[in-house]
């Protein structure tokens, strides 16, 4: 039993790990590695200034890694199911329970469909935490935007999720925001100095 699973490895489903495991959730994440980001190159993401969407993959992925997020490199969700207060992901090789979902699949919304989320007419219908109608699970980025499909905007989403499942867990808002006081006693030898 995890508290969160993570279905899609694009900025939506990478920003709402690094978030979730950074703060004590133990969080699993499945990357088919389909995202569309192989084939952007960003020059209109803030605090980047030019990268190719590979090599930022590569980067949030690796930021996931070092938060304790447990991804599944290439294990292809086939259901997720509510079952009692939480939620069964089905893959290929085995099955996870975990207490939320975010479903960061892209364009693809046959797993929020046969998990019962309502739908405004071709797009998952999500509030401003991105959480659907069904208690618990999270949807983001393109299938909750007709055609606002953008990188910063789907890490944005992924990050509105875990927030939101964040303070669902904490039992208050939660802010996560850090300062330099406190770099070096929350990320230890993870620290840039560049």
């Amino acid at each position: 039993m995890v508290n969160v699973a993570i279905v899609g490895g694009g900025p939506a489903g990478l920003s709402a790990g690094l978030f979730t495991g950074k703060n004590g959730l133990d969080t699993v994440l499945f990357d088919t590695d389909g995202t569309w980001m192989h084939k952007a190159h960003l020059f209109n993401y803030p605090g980047i200034g030019s990268v190719g969407g590979s090599e930022f993959l590569a980067t949030a992925r690796q930021q996931a890694d070092d938060f304790g997020v447990d991804r599944y490199q290439g294990e292809e969700v086939t259901a997720v199911e509510a079952a009692g207060d939480g939620f069964v992901v089905t893959t290929e090789a085995d099955e996870y329970e975990a207490d939320y979902v975010v479903l960061a699949t892209g364009a693809s919304r046959d797993l929020a469909e046969s998990l019962g989320c309502e739908f405004d007419g071709d797009l998952v219908d999500v509030g401003v935490s991105m959480e659907t109608s069904v208690e618990g699970a999270y949807a983001t980025g393109a299938m909750v935007r007709a055609e606002e499909w953008q990188a910063v905007i789907s890490a944005g989403d992924g990050a509105a999720a875990a927030l939101h499942i964040l303070s669902n867990e904490k039992g208050e808002h939660y802010h996560d925001f850090d300062v330099p006081d406190t770099a070096t006693s929350v990320f230890g030898g993870l620290i840039d100095d560049e």
